[in-house]
């Protein structure tokens, strides 16, 4: 391995902005190519961020020999193709979330990520952030006793940045109440519960750019040992969020965005049924998009093929997929 993890960018829209000073964050990778299909936006990019190397070949910039990393950020259902080529060529990848668009196009990706053998990291970015670390470890204690119900929202005004092909507020937003339900089901539940599951759902359809895209939506879930879920997102209006989950003892409820925690103090607040209370406070001088780039750099330097729990193992990646297109079949 080279000093320093060298890294493309594929895709120049709106979050991979966000990843560049990421990448830069860490001391320990650099960016070396942007890449994508309009000459136009990726030279734009290019110059915005002072970047080596700016081209629209996206085959062969994946595949060079001067590359280590590959952050996949075009649109939902055009993740797949630039994984399976990355995957082939040994390359480490971050590929945005939703793993892609629906469940086929999932295994193709899976299955190249597996021949392959390299490092592969969904990016749910948020559950690489200290604050997961803590919550994974808490939920697993026994501590907060049997899970009941969870409850979370996420609604933000995206679809001026948002690719309409990419499936609409389902795949963009609902994907982070639906991996974080995953993670809170799969660690105090057991790992066979999540696909044991009933679904209804409800939503709202309009016309995106010639795309039929569901734009506000709720699930209900009951799974087969009885706890309960509802999840709503639209990408309509908002910026706002909520995140509970509630047990036989008491509430343990985010205090802040559950899916962007920051730099800086982050918060959850446990409530048990007799009205006492306590604050859970995790500090980190960095924020999720920083330590996602620390678990690919980490994952490299172990010769590691996936993340570990709290992050998404590909077969996370896989059941939290299945649940999207579940949730978008079920919409009446």
């Amino acid at each position: 391995m080279p000093n320093k993890t060298r890294w493309a960018i594929v895709g120049s829209g709106f979050i991979s902005n966000t990843m560049v000073t990421a990448i830069r964050s860490t001391g320990r990778s650099e960016i070396v190519a942007i890449t994508g299909r309009d000459s136009g936006r990726v030279e734009a990019f290019r110059s915005a961020h002072d970047i080596a190397l700016g081209t629209t070949d996206v085959t062969q910039t994946v595949t060079s020999r001067e590359i280590d990393a590959i952050y996949v950020a075009t649109p939902n259902h055009a993740h797949h193709p630039v994984v399976i080529v990355a995957a082939g060529a040994g390359k480490a990848v971050v590929s945005e979330k939703s793993l892609t668009r629906d469940d086929t196009t999932a295994r193709e990706l899976a299955d190249a990520v597996r021949a392959g053998g390299a490092f592969f990291v969904e990016g749910l970015m948020y559950l690489s952030h200290p604050l997961y670390r803590t919550v994974f470890d808490l939920l697993g204690s026994g501590e907060l006793g049997e899970l009941r119900s969870v409850s979370g929202y996420y609604n933000a005004d995206i679809q001026a940045v948002a690719n309409p092909a990419g499936g609409g507020t389902i795949y963009n937003l609902g994907c982070y109440p639906a991996s974080l339900l995953h993670l809170v089901v799969q660690t105090m539940c057991g790992d066979d519960v999540f696909a044991d599951r009933e679904v209804t759902a409800v939503g709202n359809r309009r016309n995106v750019e010639g795309f039929d895209n569901v734009v506000d939506t709720a699930i209900a879930v009951r799974f087969g040992n009885g706890v309960l879920a509802n999840l709503q997102s639209s990408d309509t209006h908002g910026m706002n969020h909520g995140f509970d989950l509630v047990t036989n003892l008491g509430t343990l409820r985010w205090a802040a965005n559950p899916w962007l925690p920051i730099a800086g103090q982050n918060r959850l607040e446990w409530s048990d049924h007799d009205g006492n209370s306590r604050e859970i406070v995790v500090a980190d001088e960095h924020d999720a998009f920083h330590h996602q780039v620390r678990l690919v750099e980490d994952g490299l330097a172990g010769n590691a093929t996936e993340a570990a729990r709290p992050s998404p193992r590909l077969a996370d990646s896989l059941e939290i997929m299945h649940l999207l297109c579940d949730w978008e079949a079920a919409i009446v």
